[in-house]
This record gives structure tokens, sequence and C-alpha cells, in this order.
């Protein structure tokens, strides 16, 4: 099996009714790559990926799959495989019948059927579960048996659609591992649909950063979380700390900002000037206990443990402030206000924008 590139060349997807779900896309996804797009329930990512698999056409633009334009090629047209979030295995056929059920179309017998169905378990390590039945299987045994049978048509492109939204913490931290080796040892170009920053992270040779139709950035995972693009990429991709205010000095790709609570300094990659309305964000990880290049002085209000990092939250003129910590033991804590400070280098300064949501006010829905 070997992958093929997908491009999205100017594709916008709108219903019938009106509503927009994917705004003029221009995207590129490199033959045998990992690639996730990433964003919250809603934002048009799973509407590119039934763009891509043929379920959707588009209503604008183009899906090119290794060069070839799809205008016209149903799902059975295309060198395509999606994994869908509830799987759809057959309860009552054997795991390996599972696995070979897209075969019996291309004619193979029985026992050639059989035989690529055993290869592909050996793959996705059940090779001793193909007379099972899928409910006596796992939740993370089901899924690669759900992969086995996308492989088994050899797609050069699979499309998984949240696959591992089901599964318990543990199990989908080990699957993570599992899809990344699968996919290298096959070479299957994979795109994968998710709203969970870990699993983008983890797995992915690129990100792209979707929100309300838009993809607002794309880059490798280091780039996306440590070099935010846009104000939604810094919320929405892992936490990060927060000040707004307007820019009043810039100077060899820095930025010093003005907000209520003071004038703190950080990177300017958007290159904004004196006057322009800016948002300043600094991940938890990267601030510190104690007086540094931009200090700031608030009151501890409560102490989290999690394990290996204890997380401390302070009021910082009733604007919540998030501090983690690797948790040696032998740390101490402020009692009531303390100073606490973020480098140049670790913050940065972006345009004023839309902002993700924040769990609070999900949870409040």
């Amino acid at each position: 099996m070997r992958g093929k590139d997908v491009t999205l060349d100017s594709v916008s997807i709108t219903y019938p009714d009106g509503f927009t779900a994917v705004q003029p896309t221009d995207l590129h996804v490199e033959a045998g790559e990992f690639f996730s797009i990433l964003g919250p329930s809603g934002c048009g990512k799973t509407t590119i990926l039934r763009a891509v698999s043929g379920f959707i056409a588009p209503s604008t633009g183009r899906v090119l799959i290794g060069g070839d334009d799809m205008v016209g090629k149903g799902p059975n047209q295309r060198p395509t495989a999606l994994i869908f979030q509830n799987l759809a295995l057959f309860p009552l056929m054997p795991v390996w019948e599972n696995v070979a059920f897209g075969l019996e179309a291309r004619g193979l017998s029985k026992r050639a059927r059989r035989a690529r169905a055993q290869e592909l378990l050996d793959l996705v390590a059940l090779g001793d579960q193909g007379d099972k039945r899928p409910g006596e299987l796992s939740g993370g045994q089901r899924q690669r048996v759900a992969i086995a049978r996308a492989l088994a048509v050899e797609p050069a492109v699979l499309l998984l659609d949240e696959p591992l939204s089901a599964l318990d913490l543990k199990l989908r931290q080990h699957m993570r591992a599992e899809l990344r080796a699968i996919q290298r040892q096959t070479g299957v170009t994979f795109i994968y649909i998710t709203h969970d920053q870990g699993e983008a992270l983890t797995m992915s040779d690129r990100v792209a950063v979707m929100n309300q139709g838009v993809i607002e950035q794309v880059g490798t995972a280091d780039e996306v979380y440590s070099a935010p693009t846009t104000a939604f990429a810094a919320s929405f991709v892992g936490e990060a700390n927060r000040f707004d205010g307007t820019v009043q000095g810039v100077s060899d790709g820095l930025a010093e900002i003005a907000t209520a609570r003071g004038v703190f300094r950080g990177r300017n990659p958007a290159g904004l000037a004196a006057g322009d309305g800016a948002m300043l964000f600094v991940r938890p990880e990267a601030m510190a206990l104690g007086a540094g290049e931009n200090t700031l002085s608030a009151r501890l209000m409560r102490r989290d443990l999690e394990g290996a990092f204890v997380n401390l939250f302070f009021d910082f003129g009733g604007q919540e402030l998030a501090v983690h910590v690797t948790n040696t033991g032998e740390a101490t804590w402020p009692d009531g206000d303390a100073d606490v400070s973020f480098g140049t280098a670790n913050a940065v300064i972006l345009p004023s924008g839309p902002l993700a949501r924040t769990g609070r006010e999900l949870a409040a829905q």
C-alpha cells in the first residue's frame, strides 16, 4: 500500500439551507502523511472529510487525490476508505469476514479473502482473533478490526472521523500509538478528524486548526502549539493565560502591550504596529514563581495536584492565572500574594480575534 497526496483547491461547501460549512479552502496533504484536522464540534472538519471521500460534492472548487480530479467520482470510485465513529462492524460475522467484507465484490475467492484478512489481522496484532465475533472483543480490538477492514481494499488515503471518541482515556492513549505505528508501517495517507488536542499533537506529522469553516493554521504539532498564528489557535490548542490590550511599541521582532494589569513584552510574529489591538498569550508551563522579565503580583487561590505536575491558580486583579509547576516533591508554595513572571520569548502577541470557548462556557450550555 502506498499513500497519495490530497489537495483541496478553493473548496467550499454550502448546504441547501444556505449554511456554509466550509469557507473557500486551499489545503495540501502530502502522500504518506499523518494529517489531522483539529477543531471544535461544528467547525466543518467532518464536512471536509466527507468531501474527500465523495459523500458530499463541493459547492465550489476541486478535490484532487494523487493529482486526479475527483469530480463526478463517488465513494466507491475513489482510492479512499472511511472509518466512522461507530465503526459499523457486522456483529454476526466473524472478525475475519468483517475484515474481508469489501473483497468479495472484487471477485476474490473465500480462500484468498481469508488469507488477506489474516495478513491484515496480523498487521494490527489480532492474528489469533479472526474466528471471534466483534462483541467478544474489547473496544480497542474492535477499533483495530475496523482499521484492518478499511485497509483491506488497499486505499491510498484512509479517512478517520473521531474513531477514538468512544474509548476510555487509557485506551485512547494506547490506540494513539497503535494508529501511528500502523500508519508508518503501511505508508497510507491518514487524514484524521478530532476535537482532542492530545490526539492531534501526539500522532500527527502536521495539524490543521479549524474554526467556523476556516482553517486558521497549518503546521507541525510544535509549530501549532508553540507558535500559534491566531487568537483562536492560541486559545484552542492547549491552555494559555491571556492579556488583552493595545500595542504601545515594537522593536526587533518583539512588541510591548499595554493592558489593564500592566505592560508586558512578547514575540510579535504578526508584525503588529503601535496602536493595534492585541492579545498576549503565555502557556501556564512557561510561567514561573518569582520575579523575571515580565513580573506581576497575584494571590494564590488554589493548588491542584496532577501527579507529575502541580497546577497553581492565582487571582490577578479578578483574572484567573494558571501556573504549571513540575512536582519534585520538594517545592514549597506561596501563601497569599506572590510574584509570578514569564519570559519575553515565551509570550506571543497576536491580533485581537475570536477565541475558543472555555470548558466552563461549554459546560454552561
